[in-house]
């Protein structure tokens, strides 16, 4: 089993997901969206299947500092400013390689321990 970890490497709930999967021998190859940006596609796979109320980090410290508790964004816009703007997703974005089901958002232990147990 093979993992793929969207994150920051400043932010504790990407670092949790990278030690989760080291702990248990599961090679994980992770993405730090501050040096590479995610995909257009690939951020509109974790939108379609979760929302983006869900993927957008609306607690975030960014959040504030970029004004947009009281702004508004066409949904469309969404992902290009996420895609700019990292720090406004809720991290870390985990997708199991070779399962298109398998996706989450945020620190989702639960459903990282199934698939470990399914492998």
């Amino acid at each position: 089993m093979e993992v793929q970890v969207f994150g920051v490497k400043k932010s504790a709930d990407t670092r949790k997901a990278l030690r989760f999967f080291s702990e248990r021998r599961i090679r994980a190859h992770f993405v730090d969206l501050l040096e590479r940006p995610m995909s257009s596609a690939e951020l509109e796979r974790f939108i379609q299947r979760f929302g983006l109320d869900v993927v957008l980090d609306r607690d975030s410290k960014r959040f504030e500092e970029l004004g947009l508790r009281h702004s508004t964004v066409s949904a469309g816009r969404w992902v290009d400013r996420l895609i700019e703007e990292p720090l406004l997703i809720r991290l870390p974005l985990v997708r199991k390689l070779g399962q298109p089901a398998g996706l989450t958002v945020g620190p989702d232990e639960k459903t990282w321990k199934t698939w470990t147990t399914a492998a």
